[in-house]
């Protein structure tokens, strides 16, 4: 019979003496690199605590674009708990969850001057600092059909929520933090928040939730508190619809989600000052606007299915379209296509290939700003427009808990601007789990 006491205990890890699991019978841990710890984590694993340890490299070099060549390494280590409530404490259908970032590393997007409207190592950036990432509580009620989760969120964890395989930020995490990454903030920044879910069986879901909106929290100063530290300016009020069906006689399960978002906050327009006149031309200050929105759809649909005893193997492509204000964004939309080929080699049934275009579009508003600016003879700047990219990424899985994902980019018009020389990056992934 377990107490609370001896679940306070276990919840720092010091109670529980290492039991191993019985012989050939698999553990959740058969994928890292050091499986259950002689059987320490195997056994806080029975008593409702899974401890993992991740990290993950990026290192890119640009034999082509940019003010010069060079070579760039950026990583990310993630240490995090989840707390079986139900097991722990006898709450019922409850979970809590802990998870702390370390980011390190050069930005090669930065160093080199490529010019890109988006990096190139997604892995970079919000600070190369530690961070408090999650610190939430979720219950569920009523067989899951309503599913409710409070504490310190990321948004893209559950809205707009997208994988983050390949390397170029076009193609990674939920696409509105690629084109307001001013107020929607997503890994490894996390904001006091919540979110309510309706789950209809067989069907899809509907969430709604709402994020503080605090520059504060990508400082370095607040990263690693879990306090509300000052300047919140509103709320992000994001909502979901998702249908989530399977087709023919395979079960090919296909996501498709429909989604917008409002943000409370005084926002600052992108071009026009408090007269209605060009910032770049007469100065002053930007004219405010009371409040911001966006919308996005991702779609993700599995096409060729695997083998009842390798359901994972097959074809899946995904479309994700965003859309901004385009008072408040200078990146308006963004649109991304492309495949995941699970197993594309029978020998090689843990691999995977990676490949994906993407357009990045800078509001039209901007573009004739510069435009404006150009003709005014003041010092002369490039007119942005779209930034095309391309990748394609091959994850060899080396060994369980490690793998290599070697990858090439092509940058057409980095940072939107017509003249300027195309990047071509040739990047590594590199990833394991202990």
């Amino acid at each position: 019979m377990r107490c609370p006491a001896r679940a306070a205990l276990l919840a720092v890890g010091i109670a529980t003496a290492p039991v191993a699991a019985p012989a050939g019978e698999p553990t959740p841990y058969d994928d890292t690199l050091f499986g259950d710890w002689a059987g320490f984590r195997s056994s806080l694993y029975a008593e409702g605590i899974d401890l993992r340890v991740s990290y993950v490299s990026e290192t890119a070099a640009n034999p082509q674009g940019g003010a010069k060549t060079g070579v760039r390494y950026t990583d990310q280590y993630v240490f995090g708990s989840t707390f079986n409530l139900d097991q722990l404490l006898r709450l019922d259908n409850a979970v809590f969850q802990v998870s702390i970032t370390d980011r390190n590393g050069r930005n090669l997007s930065s160093d080199v001057k490529l010019g890109s409207l988006q990096q190139v190592q997604e892995v970079f950036g919000r600070g190369q600092t530690w961070r408090i990432t999650q610190f939430w509580y979720r219950q569920t009620y009523f067989d899951n059909a309503l599913d409710i989760k409070l504490g310190r969120l990321t948004e893209g964890e559950d809205f707009a929520n997208f994988s983050c395989e390949f390397m170029n930020l076009t193609f990674c995490g939920a696409p509105p933090g690629n084109l307001v990454g001013n107020y929607w903030f997503n890994w490894p920044v996390s904001q006091w928040a919540g979110r309510v879910k309706a789950v209809a069986p067989d069907l899809g879901y509907a969430m709604i939730g709402a994020y503080e909106v605090n520059p504060s929290y990508l400082t370095r100063r607040y990263a690693f508190n879990l306090g509300d530290p000052p300047g919140a300016t509103g709320a992000l009020i994001p909502a979901e619809l998702a249908w989530l069906p399977s087709f023919g006689p395979a079960k090919l399960p296909g996501s498709y989600k429909l989604g917008a978002w409002y943000n409370t906050s005084q926002t600052a327009d992108v071009v026009d000052n408090t007269q209605g006149q060009l910032l770049a031309i007469a100065g002053g200050l930007p004219l405010q606007h009371n409040g911001a929105f966006g919308a996005y759809i991702n779609f993700q649909q599995k096409l060729l299915g695997g083998t009842p005893d390798a359901p994972h193997e097959g074809l899946t492509a995904f479309l994700n379209v965003t859309a901004a204000d385009h008072r408040t964004a200078t990146l308006d939309n963004q649109i991304a296509l492309g495949i995941f080929y699970d197993a594309p080699f029978a020998h090689r049934p843990a691999d995977q290939l990676g490949i994906a275009t993407g357009r990045t579009h800078v509001n039209d508003r901007v573009a004739a700003a510069e435009e404006f600016k150009n003709a005014a003879g003041l010092v002369p700047v490039g007119v942005q427009h779209a930034e095309y990219v391309g990748e394609i990424y091959y994850h060899l899985h080396v060994i369980d808990g490690l793998s290599l994902q070697p990858n090439l980019q092509y940058v057409h018009q980095p940072g939107g601007i017509a003249k300027n020389t195309d990047d071509v990056i040739l990047g590594l992934k590199v990833a394991f789990s202990l």
